[in-house]
């Protein structure tokens, strides 16, 4: 069967068989969505119906659903002296200690909650592959596309693309999926992936994908 094709930016054509395909949902933790988080909480917060969207989409033409959220022992055992410099884990909060496994803040927000099957990857680290056993549950199911979505496109996205990149996977980030928390940074990000002959892979928004989908002769 032919597989699904989206029309991405700079003209380019991103095209996945379901079966070898997981949609990586990145840190939706309640934490990184309230107004203390950055300047750009409304940005963010509008990409969680777009993500609610595609993860349902996504779920039913059978690609796999991976979610991530940045996590941190309660004894802050696992951060490392230059994270603890960066005096951002464990801060208390309004939604308890911040990145702190357990902690109300580190649930997922109610709009895109895993399913009870589907795979969480907590990770003390902004890539998902670090020091995780995401590369390997992904090869044992045989899966060598990703798309990528969640927060913030500078950060935890653009560390987890850039470590699926090195690791031979082939990427398509959902632009209207993903934001940061300061203005420009999100688009700066973006820019990134295309340079240098789109190194980092695919860019399309979540229209693309949904208009990709209900084209391909397999869905439903």
């Amino acid at each position: 069967m032919e597989p699904v094709s989206i029309q991405c930016r700079g003209n380019r054509v991103y095209r996945f068989s379901p079966a070898s395909t997981a949609l990586l949902a990145i840190d939706l933790q309640r934490e990184f969505f309230t107004p203390e988080a950055g300047t750009c909480v409304e940005e963010m917060r509008a990409i969680l119906p777009r993500i609610a969207g595609i993860q349902a989409t996504l779920r039913q033409l059978g690609c796999r659903v991976i979610h991530t959220r940045e996590s941190y022992r309660t004894d802050m055992s696992d951060v490392h002296a230059y994270r603890a410099s960066l005096d951002y884990v464990g801060k208390p909060g309004p939604l308890g200690r911040f990145c702190i496994l357990g902690e109300p803040g580190h649930e997922f927000v109610d709009e895109v909650q895993p399913l009870a099957a589907e795979t969480v990857i907590d990770k003390a680290s902004f890539g998902a592959f670090y020091n995780t056993a995401l590369d390997d549950l992904l090869r044992a199911d045989g899966i060598d596309h990703l798309i990528l979505c969640g927060v913030t496109t500078q950060c935890c996205v653009h560390s987890t693309l850039r470590e699926a990149v090195d690791r031979g996977y082939w990427c398509l980030t959902l632009a209207d999926a993903c934001a940061a928390s300061e203005p420009g940074l999100h688009e700066a990000a973006l820019q990134l992936i295309a340079g240098e002959g789109h190194l980092f892979g695919w860019v399309a928004d979540t229209r693309n994908l949904e208009e990709g989908i209900s084209e391909y002769g397999g869905h439903g």
